[in-house]
């Protein structure tokens, strides 16, 4: 083992030091020899049956030398580290060993220093110095260490704390305080011993974890006690990290702040914001407000939208518990977007069934009819007309079993929407519309054409009539008028233009193939009676 010093007696006025618990003593003695001549001072025999051997750190360097070594500056070498270096040893106390991290005597060195000062250690061992946080690492993990600081007072009172477990973590840890175990004070002065997290200061008014804009005051005005530093929150008797508390939300609680836990939510007065706290980040949402058929209320000490009676949902979105009858059902619950929806009928038995409902022109309009291009065939059968057909976002027809469960619970309106190959819209509307059940041949029932309206009255003369398909021939005209112009409802007037022909079927015919003379509503203002888009839908009266 090989035991270098290099000693100057001196007073220590503050230090920072620690001893191993466990060392082994060693054989050899300390040597009080310069340096440059340690090599003249070994026997060379030494150096061929074995290799030296640095001491890890004081302790161990005391007990190779001698059992009365003198404090000084030694060379020793860590497990692990790479090369010897000098420590300052303070072998006066107790039973000697100790290792010095830092002393600070008279602010001749200046200790606000950068990062990589600290890491590599600076100043003078022989006065005010840091020993280095990378040595100080290799240092403490490598044995069990307790810490002691010893401080003199302005008036020369001098007291020191203890620490039975002292460790750092490496570099990539940050050099993290990993432990330093239960302390134990000795002072001839009255000092206060703060726990984790607090620190010795001026009684102040401090906030919780729950309320951080509270006021927490358990000191009389002007005294000092152990407070919270700043960035921390009182959490029972300790100190908590604010971002540990959870997340900060300011302004909230009447405009006071407010942490919000883990994984829990916020909702803002009147429900008009919600925040969540997710891994210790706040993120709120602005566009947060209830559904019409909600109200933003204070229940069970949780305020947030609820659902009104008779709906069931998140506050957020609130569906019938009973399903709407149509559209306009849909349309009072708050809902303004066009798009397909679940509908049930008072007198529908099976099973809600899907509907594309229009939200423009002032209320809900169930539509049971589009035809906008030839990509679906029209021309089809009974059962086809019967059952309903088609893409309820392109071309289709409803079904005559929905359209007559769906026109028989209420009284309803009928708008028809037409754009001409010349791409002018018009639109038609009559105050009733209701159709028959299967039985009576889905007969139409319609009500009078509405003065507003601009497309001319083109269907007046189905009213009463029963329905046709191209299998099942039940209009008034000779032949079949589905099977040979595409309408649905009785073929009533055909118009005689000299050299030809033009049958209108009852002056309309929307199921019509698309394209061509058939696709007509005969009455359009313009003289272009040739349609390329329609619409049918009902709202109530």
């Amino acid at each position: 083992m090989l035991c270098i010093v290099r000693f100057t007696a001196f007073a220590v006025i503050l230090l920072i030091s620690l001893t191993a618990k466990n060392a082994v003593s060693q054989e050899l003695n300390a040597r009080q020899t310069p340096l440059d001549d340690i090599d003249s001072k070994i026997p060379q025999s030494y150096f061929f049956y074995r290799e030296s051997e640095f001491p890890v750190d004081c302790y161990d360097a005391m007990h190779q030398c001698s059992s009365s070594v003198d404090s000084g500056v030694y060379l020793i070498k860590p497990a692990g580290y790479p090369e010897p270096f000098e420590v300052y040893c303070d072998n006066s106390l107790e039973n000697g060993g100790w290792t010095v991290l830092q002393r600070r005597l008279d602010g001749s060195i200046d200790f606000n220093r950068k990062w990589e000062e600290y890491e590599a250690g600076f100043g003078f061992l022989l006065n005010e110095f840091w020993l280095g946080n990378d040595r100080i690492a290799y240092l403490t993990n490598q044995r069990t260490y307790q810490l002691r600081i010893e401080m003199t007072k302005a008036d020369g009172s001098m007291f020191n704390l203890s620490y039975d477990d002292f460790r750092i973590s490496d570099g990539y840890s940050n050099y993290k305080l990993v432990s330093v175990g239960q302390a134990n004070l000795t002072s001839d002065v009255n000092i206060t011993l703060c726990p984790t997290n607090k620190v010795f200061g001026n009684c102040t008014c401090e906030g919780t974890c729950s309320d951080p804009d509270g006021c927490t005051n358990s000191c009389s005005s002007g005294s000092t006690t152990c407070v919270c530093p700043s960035g921390y929150l009182m959490d029972g008797d300790t100190c908590q990290l604010i971002q540990e508390c959870g997340c900060y939300l300011s302004g909230a609680n009447d405009g006071r702040g407010k942490v919000l836990p883990e994984g829990e939510e916020y909702i803002a007065p009147n429900c008009q914001s919600r925040c969540s706290c997710s891994n210790g980040q706040l993120d709120c949402d602005d566009s947060y407000q209830c559904h019409p058929n909600a109200i933003c209320e204070e229940r069970d000490d949780l305020l947030q939208c609820y659902c009104n009676a008779g709906y069931t949902g998140n506050g957020l979105l609130c569906t019938r518990l009973i399903p709407p009858s149509d559209c306009q059902e849909i349309y009072e619950s708050g809902e303004r977007d066009n798009g397909i929806y679940q509908i049930k009928p008072t007198s529908w038995t099976g099973s809600p069934f899907d509907v594309y409902c229009n939200m423009t022109d002032e209320g809900g309009w169930t539509v049971f009819q589009r035809h906008m291009d030839g990509s679906q065939d029209f021309f089809l059968y009974w059962d086809n007309y019967k059952q309903g057909f088609g893409s309820l976002t392109n071309n289709f027809w409803l079904g005559n079993d929905k359209i007559y469960s769906f026109t028989n619970q209420r009284r309803y309106q009928l708008r028809v929407d037409l754009v001409n190959s010349n791409g002018v819209p018009y639109f038609a509307k009559y105050d009733f519309f209701r159709i028959n059940d299967e039985n009576d041949n889905y007969r139409l029932q319609l009500g009078s054409y509405r003065s507003e309206s601009n497309a001319g009255d083109s269907l007046t003369y189905n009213h009463n009539q029963p329905f046709t398909t191209r299998d099942r021939d039940n209009d008034a005209w000779g032949s079949n008028c589905a099977k040979d112009y595409g309408n649905h409802y009785n073929c009533y007037y055909c118009y005689y233009n000299g050299a030809w022909w033009y049958k209108y079927c009852a002056y309309t015919s929307l199921n019509s193939p698309y394209g061509q003379d058939s696709f007509v509503w005969y009455h359009l203002p313009s003289g272009n009676r040739n349609i390329k888009f329609s619409e049918m839908k009902l709202l109530p009266v």
